[in-house]
């Protein structure tokens, strides 16, 4: 067991409609310019350990990346760091992209 849940494209959609979750990006600031859902912020995987402390423990927390593993790196960061309610986004932005879901315009 790893200390985080995975959640995929529909489960995702369902946090985002509640409201009260946290959906950051660790993909690189080249892959960002290609695209980011709607809502997300940036927080590149490299940076995770020293901005860990400005992640709110008090909402669910969903990790994303290209395909799904540096998002699960920084779940398993914060799992070990005791945040309790960390979910990997399946698939990651593909995984969204092939659900048919949108990204985020970028400017």
């Amino acid at each position: 067991m790893y200390g985080f849940k995975e959640v995929d494209a529909a489960g995702l959609e369902t946090l985002k409609t509640s409201g009260s979750y946290v959906l950051i990006d660790v993909r690189t600031d080249a892959e960002v310019s290609r695209g980011m859902i709607d809502d997300a912020m940036h927080l590149p995987l490299h940076l995770l350990p020293i901005k860990a402390q400005d992640i709110p423990q008090d909402k669910p927390v969903v990790f994303y990346c290209q395909s799904g593993g540096r998002s699960a790196q920084a779940c398993a960061f914060l799992a070990a760091k005791g945040f309790g309610n960390v979910y990997n986004l399946q698939g990651g932005i593909m995984g969204w992209i092939r659900s048919g879901k949108p990204l985020a315009a970028m400017v």
